[in-house]
């Protein structure tokens, strides 16, 4: 599926983003806005930024996988 189709179940989700250059993020998937892919990374401690990239520039996103069934830590 191309990876524009994949934003209406993803939108809200953490995602991973590959890039043509064959770089990658993650972050958040807040949408799509004027040709620009919209996705919330974490900076340092308490920051978090609001990046754009150019659609163009994306190769693919995927959704995070779910954690595997583990016991809990407490």
């Amino acid at each position: 599926m191309p990876w524009q189709q994949k934003i209406q179940y993803l939108y809200g989700q953490p995602i991973g983003v590959s890039f043509m250059d064959g770089t990658g993020t993650s972050g958040i998937l807040c949408g799509l806005s004027d040709g620009k892919l919209l996705v919330i990374e974490y900076l340092y401690q308490a920051q978090f930024a609001l990046k754009q990239y150019d659609m163009y520039t994306i190769q693919d996103i995927h959704g995070f996988p779910l954690c595997p069934d583990q016991q809990p830590l407490y």
